[in-house]
């Protein structure tokens, strides 16, 4: 692999132009600035480690499109890679050190690897992340060992299109490369990515973010059975249907919003519960209506709308997919707004009532909903990923979209509209 000086050289030549058409879009000012992006963290890197033998990573972010908070009861998803992405410079080591230094914080992460059991201190940071999935992949028979690592990425915290997750995968495509000749499929990666995060990070994530991250494209996703989820891309090319995937961030603060997340998965498993379930995923809609009044009781009303949500918004990604296939985008686009009316009425995860003052997303769907009655063409809006604070996800004409990002600005402010392309690649080793 090439040092410094000669990555940067590398980074202009043909090859690594076209990945880079391929990964972030066919217009010379956006490769321009990828370009300069991978430069800079080069010579950061220089600058922390000094010259070394390098190689880069890019690992997308993600967009849900369909079956909203269905992951973590075994049910159905569509997500989509996105042209947003983490990306890492990084060299091998010859100890069990990594040294992890992201631009999100002050200080690098510093990780032994002769270590891999929980640490209580660490969780919720990068480092519990690092340390999980090494524990991961040795616990599989894979191998780990040293690296150095500069990473930056555009996918920002709270845009619900999956930062954490992207990094995840990173990380474990950094092992996969150095250790274990790239054998590790990206599937794998994922769940060894949800592993850490679960485990060692501490936070109870379902599995389609880093699923997504790491297989890229249009995707649906079957999680009936976790461990082998049955992963299907979609052959559909968004581009030529003229319209643009739009993600307006609403603001809010996430740090308080971890009750309300785990109160989903943790409702929906009651319910399933009291009809002889472990997930929703093991019940139907027929037991669940017939035996309102005693869950009632049971697990009480939300915890009814929200499982009734999963299995209406279950089949509902079914549908997406078959439109898509055939070619109907109008479809799909009202099964959009479909999933996102649910989401907002029996789901329930638009707003925490906690803060019943604070509804960015709610307001942010109503503005939108009132714009895009003024438009010709059929057009859709919905919460997007976890919910409760955060963004919002449109399907634009893209002639509308110049118009609709000053409307949200002028409201959420400068920078809160980021327009999006689906990314047909997920995690990538960029070999040079």
């Amino acid at each position: 692999m090439p040092r410094i000086a000669s990555a940067k050289k590398m980074l202009h030549t043909p090859v690594i132009e076209n990945l880079f058409k391929n990964i972030y879009g066919d217009d010379s000012k956006i490769i321009e600035r990828q370009q300069q992006r991978y430069k800079k963290l080069l010579a950061t890197f220089e600058e922390l480690f000094g010259d070394a033998d390098v190689h880069l990573f890019s690992t997308s972010g993600r967009t849900e499109i369909g079956g909203n908070h269905t992951d973590h009861n075994h049910g159905r998803v569509l997500a989509a890679s996105v042209n947003l992405d983490s990306i890492g410079v990084v060299a091998k080591t010859n100890d069990m050190q990594v040294i992890f230094h992201s631009d999100v914080f002050d200080e690098p992460f510093c990780v032994d690897l002769t270590d891999l059991n929980i640490h209580e201190a660490e969780k919720e940071t990068t480092a519990s992340i690092i340390r999980g999935i090494a524990a991961r992949f040795v616990e599989l028979g894979y191998h780990v060992g040293g690296f150095q690592a500069c990473v930056t990425s555009d996918v920002f915290i709270g845009s619900g299109l999956s930062s954490s997750a992207s990094v995840e995968v990173l990380i474990g495509h950094i092992f996969s490369v150095f250790f274990n000749d790239s054998k590790v499929k990206p599937e794998q990666l994922a769940l060894i990515g949800q592993y850490a995060e679960n485990n060692y990070f501490g936070k109870p994530c379902g599995l389609m973010d880093q699923m997504t991250c790491a297989v890229g494209g249009i995707v649906t996703i079957d999680f009936q059975n976790p461990q082998q989820p049955i992963v299907k891309k979609i052959n559909f090319d968004f581009a030529s249907q003229n319209y643009r995937l739009v993600v307006v961030d609403t603001g809010g603060n996430h740090a308080d919003l971890t009750e309300d997340y785990t109160s989903i998965p943790k409702e929906m498993k009651a319910t399933a519960a009291v009809l002889g379930g472990n997930v929703v995923r093991d019940i139907r809609m027929d037991q669940l209506l017939d035996h309102i009044a005693d869950l009632r009781v049971k697990v009480g009303d939300r915890a009814i709308l929200r499982a009734a949500h999963f299995l209406m918004d279950n089949e509902r990604v079914v549908d997406q997919v078959e439109a898509l296939e055939k070619g109907d985008f109008n479809r799909f686009l009202s099964l959009v707004t479909e999933s996102g009316n649910s989401s907002f009425r029996w789901l329930q995860n638009c707003y925490t009532i906690k803060a019943p003052d604070e509804q960015g997303v709610s307001l942010a769907l109503m503005v939108t909903e009132q714009y895009l009655k003024q438009i010709p063409k059929d057009a859709a809006c919905r919460v997007h990923g976890g919910g409760f604070a955060g963004t919002i996800q449109v399907f634009l004409p893209t002639e509308s979209v110049a118009d609709y990002v000053t409307l949200m600005e002028s409201v959420f402010g400068k920078g809160a509209v980021v327009v999006l392309s689906i990314r047909p690649q997920g995690t990538v080793h960029v070999d040079m």
